[in-house]
């Protein structure tokens, strides 16, 4: 597996990420499609301007247009200060493989390395077993239920934190 930063050509993984009621059942159903083109390159300029880290799994290297998801740790406003917020997304024909938990673990290690990013907080929905079980195997620390905004859409979280400078998963 390998982790490469998003590209303005992804545009179609994320239409089956974003846009596809399955994927989007626990973040509030599917987003339209119109602005996905945007988004992309948006997301794109973020990553090669390394103000986050937007990025594109590949589970085979010698098929690298073929993607199985994102990860992605940015920084954003909360009201009450920036914060790190890490989230992923893996299309269903590679879930159930750990492709998730090992992109997660990977990018948290490459903030480790970098001493970037310093507290990482995951929101994943209550009803998103698997990604909870992700935040739990890679070492985050349950921090409680919360209500985030996610795309306009109130939605009910777990919250957790993991401490990614000069700490070991």
């Amino acid at each position: 597996m390998q982790l490469r930063n998003v590209s303005p050509d992804d545009v179609d993984a994320y239409v089956r990420m974003r846009c596809d009621p399955v994927m989007m059942t626990d973040l509030g159903g599917p987003l339209p499609r119109e602005g996905m083109a945007d988004k992309v390159r948006r997301d794109a300029r973020q990553a090669d301007a390394d103000l986050a880290w937007i990025k594109m799994i590949v589970p085979d290297p010698d098929t690298p247009d073929v993607v199985a998801g994102t990860v992605t740790i940015w920084s954003h406003d909360t009201g009450n200060g920036p914060i790190s917020e890490i989230g992923w997304m893996v299309l269903p024909e590679f879930q159930g493989r750990g492709l998730g938990k090992r992109a997660v673990r990977r990018l948290l290690d490459q903030a480790r390395n970098e001493d970037r990013w310093g507290v990482v907080h995951a929101f994943p929905a209550t009803s998103n077993a698997a990604s909870n079980g992700i935040c739990r195997s890679v070492g985050f620390r349950f921090a409680g239920e919360q209500e985030v905004l996610f795309a306009g859409r109130t939605l009910r979280t777990n919250h957790w934190s993991i401490t990614v400078r000069g700490e070991a998963p």
